[in-house]
């Protein structure tokens, strides 16, 4: 129970945390997806403040998700049994699959530092993704009226969606990248201690001594500067690779939708929504994996680097 508190946390201060990244209002002008999450309402001009507070349709989704995850964290969780059955059992089932797949890759010192985030990472991906596939979302909002139709709120293209994947918007991608950063480089430290981290990226290495260490001193000093480059780029490759991804696949769906004739109702898009089936657990997958990995290169020590800081 201490652990589901933790990632709920967590959910939350994701959700804060990609909801105060905003984006502008974005129109049906070539792309069948806006990269940018199209705003539907400025809170800052409505309460009068001198800086804008835009309202994206990927805030409010990612605001239904987590409503959604805490009703169903709160009923399994409400009667607790030594033997779970039922939703209580689906939730430690998911919960200690993703700690043991933590503790086959980090310290389990770490383990308890980074877990809450990694699973909490993993959950909000999958349900991201999921719900990104439900009908009507991407299709359902304001657009230019389909006048050949006979149906009273027929579009011809919805301009601006209502609803929007948050993993489909650079801004979440990016909140969570950025989470893992931080996160990642306090566990570092406490982990190693500030000098401890010093001499891990550019001390050197495999046991070494003697005079040769000299001439190689500098080697690994350049090699540390690429190591610290390689670090910097980690959120970034984070946050893209996922936004890329599921925004592709957003697209994809929503060209397959609109090919061949009206009585086809879409059905070209039903093996892609398959395969975007496949798509959404493989990539909150990968994010996580990846996430315990970086953290497991900055909070490890090979056998000639020996201790480190408690």
């Amino acid at each position: 129970m201490h652990r589901v508190k933790l990632i709920l946390g967590m959910v939350f201060l994701l959700g804060w945390a990609s909801s105060g990244l905003g984006a502008d209002a974005a129109h049906h002008a070539g792309p069948p997806v806006a990269p940018a999450a199209p705003e539907l309402y400025d809170l800052g001009k409505a309460l009068g403040l001198p800086f804008p507070i835009p309202i994206t349709n990927s805030m409010v989704y990612t605001w239904i998700i987590m409503a959604f995850l805490f009703l169903v964290i709160r009923l399994g969780t409400r009667n607790l049994k030594v033997m779970p059955t039922g939703l209580q059992n689906a939730i430690e089932m998911v919960v200690e699959g993703l700690e043991d797949m933590t503790k086959g890759l980090l310290e389990p010192k770490v383990v308890r530092w980074c877990f809450p985030l990694v699973a909490t990472f993993f959950i909000f991906i999958v349900l991201s993704n999921l719900f990104g596939l439900l009908p009507l979302v991407g299709s359902l909002g304001w657009g230019a009226r389909d006048t050949a139709s006979s149906l009273p709120f027929a579009l011809e293209h919805t301009d601006i969606p209502l609803l929007r994947p948050p993993t489909a918007d650079a801004n979440t991608t990016i909140a969570m990248a950025l989470v893992y950063f931080i996160m990642s480089t306090i566990w570092a430290i406490k982990y190693n201690g500030v000098l401890g981290l010093v001499k891990h990226v550019f001390g050197v290495k495999g046991g070494l001594s003697g005079p040769i260490v000299i001439p190689l001193f500098f080697v690994f000093i350049f090699i540390g500067l690429i190591e610290v480059i390689s670090i910097l780029i980690r959120p970034v490759a984070l946050a893209m690779r996922l936004y890329g991804n599921i925004y592709g696949g957003e697209s994809v769906l929503t060209l397959m939708l609109g090919m061949g004739p009206k009585w086809m109702m879409g059905l070209a898009a039903v093996p892609f929504y398959f395969l975007e089936l496949v798509v959404a657990f493989v990539q909150a997958l990968v994010f996580t994996v990846l996430c315990i990995a970086f953290i497991g290169t900055l909070c490890s020590h090979t056998e000639d680097e020996g201790g480190h800081a408690h």
